[in-house]
C-alpha cells in the first residue's frame, strides 16, 4: 500500500494495526496498569471495524530513556521493516520515548516502511501532513519533564546522603539491606574476615585466594565462583571497616545513563560511630594492611607496563576464530638452555581445557617476522598504489555547484519549518480554516521531503569525497611510517598498536594455522604458520612459515572505481 495514500486516507482505510506498551516498574501496581493498558489497546483496535489487530508489544519493567533495553520495541521496528502492520498505535509520547530525537527518528523510520504511529493522549498520527510538527513540540515538553524529573531525583539523593540514608542495591557481599541501614550476614561474613586477613598478609594473589575459596565451597549469591574481580572490589570498599560512602559516583546523561566518578573532596565519606547504618565486618587494622597490599601490586603493574617493551606485544590483538577467546601471553623455559620463551595460548582453551579448543600455541618470536612480512611485502606496492590513488581521487572532484546547491536547498527547507509554524499558529488563532490548514500544510510537507530527499543524495556524494580523501591521507601518512619502521627490531608494542587492528588465529590442522592479519587500512593479509617446539630448533625466523598471502589492495581500489562511478 502507498504511504501518500495511507497520510490521505488513514482513517479510512482497512489497517493492520499492532499496539505498545510500557511500564517503567516491575512491582505490583505498575504490572497491573500494564493489563489495563493491554486491555484498553486491544478494546480499542477491535472497536474500529476496519482495523485488524495484528499484535501487540509489551515492554516490562523498562525506562523510557533510550530503547537500549527494550526487547519489545525493538523487535516491533523489525516487524515493522518486515512490513507485517500498517499503524502502531500508543498511549503517548512519552511512553514511546521521552527523547525528542529518539522521537523524531523512530518515527520517521517507520513512516520510511509504510507505518505510521498513532499516539492516542495526544491526539496526534504521524499520517497527518503536521504530524512531525506537533509531535517535536510535544516530544521536547516531554524530554523537559524528564530533566525536571531527574533533578528532582538528584535533589533527594542528596537529601538522602545528608541524612546518612544507604543508597545503591542491596547486593553487598557480607550485609543485607534493610530500612536504609545495612545489617551483616554473618553467613557472608565469614568468607570477608578470611579474605582480608589472607589478603593482608601480601603472600597470596587474588587468583589464589579464588581458587582457595571455590575448593572450600564459598560461592557468590547466584551460587557460581567468587571471581578475584569481586575480591578486590570488597577489599576496596570502605564500608567494610564501617565507613559511611554517599556520592562516590553521578550519572552524567540522563539519556546515556552513562557515569563519573566523583572528585574525591565531592565525595561524601565518613565513619559510621554508631555502627548503626554501616557496622564493620573488619576492623580499620586489618582493612589498611591489606589495601596498603592492594596499592603496591597495583603500582608495580603500572611501573612494569612502563619499563617493559615487549610483554604486552599483542595484548587484545589476537583473536581465536574458533571460539572467539583472545590469546594470552605465557613465559615457558627450555630445560635444557634455560632460556625463557614467550608464547601466546588462546584464553578459552586456558579457562575450558585443551579439550575446548583445537588451537595451539604461537611463540612471540614467530609472530615478529609474520609481521615484518607484512609490511615488507606490501611496501613495493605503496609508491603505485598511491599514484593509483591520487588519479581516482582528482577524478571524483566534484564542482563547488553541488555545496551551493546543498546550501539553497536547505534554506529553503528552514524557510519551510517557519511556514509551518505560522500556520500552525493560524490556525490555533482561527485565522484559517482547518481545511485550508491541512491543505497548505500537506503541499508544504511534500516540498520539504522531496528538498530533504534531494539533499540526501547530493550529501552522499559530497561525503563520499570527504571519506575517501581522509582514507587518502590517513594510507599516505601512515604507510610512509610504516616503511621506516617495519624493521624486525622495531616490531615493539607500539608498532603493533600502530599499525595492526587484529589477528584472527583459525586452527587448520593439529600442525597448522591460518593467520587473518588486518592491518590499520582495513585491508587484510594471510599467513600460514607451522606448530613449532622451540626447544628443537636452534633458530626461529621468517623461513618457519609458509609465505601465503592474500594483499587486498587491487579490491580496495576496484572498490572505490566503482563507488567513484555510483556517484557519478
Amino acid at each position: 500500500m502507498d504511504i501518500e495514500q495511507k497520510r490521505k486516507n488513514w482513517q479510512n482505510m482497512d489497517l493492520r494495526v499492532a499496539y505498545y506498551a510500557r511500564v517503567s516498574s516491575d512491582s505490583d501496581a505498575q504490572l497491573n496498569s500494564l493489563e489495563n493498558q493491554i486491555a484498553f489497546f486491544e478494546n480499542k483496535i477491535k472497536s474500529n471495524e476496519r482495523w485488524k489487530l495484528v499484535r501487540g508489544y509489551i515492554d516490562e519493567g523498562i525506562s523510557g530513556i533510550s530503547t537500549k533495553n527494550r526487547e519489545e520495541f525493538k523487535r516491533m521496528l523489525a516487524d515493522a521493516k518486515s512490513g507485517k502492520f500498517d499503524l502502531l498505535v500508543t498511549k503517548e509520547i512519552s511512553r514511546f520515548a521521552r527523547n525528542t530525537l529518539d522521537s523524531i527518528t523512530y518515527t520517521r523510520e517507520l513512516l520510511e516502511n509504510g507505518v505510521g504511529v498513532q499516539f492516542l493522549n495526544d491526539s496526534l498520527c504521524t499520517f497527518d501532513g503536521d504530524g512531525e510538527l506537533r509531535l517535536t513540540i510535544m516530544a521536547s515538553i516531554a524530554q523537559d519533564e524528564l530533566r525536571k524529573l531527574s533533578q528532582r531525583v538528584k535533589f533527594g539523593h542528596k537529601q538522602a546522603i545528608k541524612s546518612g540514608v544507604v543508597l545503591g542495591n542491596s547486593r553487598i557481599f557480607g550485609y543485607e539491606k534493610k530500612n536504609k541501614k545495612l545489617i551483616v550476614n554473618e553467613d557472608e561474613a565469614v568468607m570477608v574476615r578470611e579474605l582480608f586477613a589472607l589478603y593482608a598478609t601480601g603472600e597470596y594473589s587474588m587468583k589464589q585466594i579464588e581458587k582457595i575459596f571455590y575448593t572450600k565451597g564459598y560461592r557468590n549469591r547466584n551460587g557460581n565462583k567468587i571471581a578475584h574481580s569481586t575480591m578486590s572490589g570488597i577489599i576496596a570498599n570502605q564500608k567494610y571497616k564501617g565507613y559511611y560512602t554517599g556520592h562516590i559516583v553521578e550519572i552524567e546523561s540522563m539519556f546515556t545513563k552513562k557515569q563519573r566518578f566523583v572528585p574525591e573532596d565531592e565525595r561524601v565519606i565518613y565513619k559510621d560511630e554508631s555502627g548503626e547504618i554501616v557496622p564493620a565486618i573488619v576492623d580499620e587494622e586489618l582493612w589498611e594492611k591489606a589495601n596498603a597490599v592492594l596499592r603496591r601490586r597495583s603500582d608495580d603493574v603500572k611501573n612494569r607496563k612502563g619499563i617493559c617493551n615487549h610483554a604486552n606485544l599483542l595484548t587484545g590483538k589476537m583473536i581465536c576464530s574458533e571460539c572467539g577467546s583472545k590469546y594470552y601471553r605465557k613465559e615457558t623455559k627450555s630445560k635444557t638452555t634455560g632460556q625463557i620463551n614467550s608464547k601466546w595460548v588462546c584464553s578459552g582453551k586456558i579457562e575450558n581445557g585443551k579439550d575446548s579448543c583445537s588451537s595451539f600455541a604461537i611463540y612471540e618470536n614467530e609472530i615478529k617476522p609474520i609481521l615484518y612480512d607484512v609490511f615488507s611485502e606490501t611496501l613495493p606496492d605503496v609508491e603505485s598504489a598511491i599514484k593509483t590513488y591520487m588519479t581516482l581521487y582528482e577524478n571524483m572532484l566534484l564542482s563547488n555547484d553541488t555545496d551551493v546547491e546543498i546550501q539553497e536547498k536547505n534554506n529553503r527547507i528552514d524557510e519551510i519549518d517557519k511556514e509551518k509554524m505560522l500556520l500552525l499558529s493560524y490556525n490555533a488563532k482561527g485565522v484559517i480554516t482547518e481545511r485550508d490548514y491541512l491543505k497548505q500544510m500537506d503541499i508544504l510537507t511534500k516540498e520539504q521531503e522531496t528538498l530533504s530527499k534531494e539533499v540526501e543524495e547530493l550529501s552522499a556524494k559530497t561525503l563520499s569525497k570527504s571519506d575517501f580523501k581522509k582514507k587518502l591521507d590517513g594510507i599516505l601518512s601512515v604507510l610512509k611510517k610504516a616503511k621506516n619502521e617495519a624493521r624486525e627490531s622495531l616490531v615493539t608494542p607500539a608498532f603493533v598498536n600502530k599499525y595492526i587492528d587484529k589477528i584472527y588465529v583459525t586452527p587448520i590442522s593439529t600442525n597448522e594455522a591460518k593467520l587473518e592479519i588486518k592491518i590499520f587500512t582495513g585491508e587484510t593479509t594471510e599467513k600460514y604458520i607451522n606448530k613449532l617446539n622451540l626447544y628443537d630448533k636452534k633458530c626461529v625466523g621468517a623461513e618457519n612459515t609458509d609465505v601465503r598471502t592474500g594483499h587486498m589492495f587491487k579490491k580496495m581500489i576496484e572498490s572505490y572505481e566503482n563507488g567513484i562511478k555510483n556517484s557519478k
